[in-house]
């Protein structure tokens, strides 16, 4: 069993940036393909970012392309989401979520069916 705390999350303006960080209990998360996900109000969840178990790949949503890095400390069981030049309709609550199921590459990881574990989220507001 995974649990999963996400924070870093609040209020910023167009154009800010936001760490997000996601902190894991359990003994074996350096096996553990880690991916961000959002939704906003009204919408289904989405795709954000995910890294592999090893942190040798990374994948993310187009719409985040450039502006995000997903980066992972396997020493402090922690994943983080670095998020640059902030968009008002990048205001959503941010999930983290954990699996084994994927390979070394992390393949499928833009896929939520592919997680066996979710945060609560963390809330993030862009003002325009």
């Amino acid at each position: 069993q995974v649990q999963l705390v996400e924070s870093g999350g609040g209020l910023v303006q167009a154009g800010g940036s936001l760490r997000l960080s996601c902190v894991a209990s359990g003994r074996t998360f350096s096996s553990y393909a880690m991916g961000w996900f959002r939704q906003a109000p009204g919408k289904e969840r989405e795709f954000v970012a995910a890294i592999s178990w090893s942190g040798g790949n990374s994948y993310y949503a187009d719409f985040v392309k450039g502006r995000c890095t997903i980066s992972r400390d396997n020493a402090k069981m922690s994943v983080h989401l670095q998020m640059n030049s902030l968009k008002p309709e990048d205001t959503a609550v941010y999930y983290c979520a954990a699996t084994t199921r994927l390979g070394a590459t992390a393949y499928g990881a833009s896929w939520q069916s592919s997680y066996e574990y979710w945060g609560q989220g963390t809330q993030v507001t862009v003002s325009s």
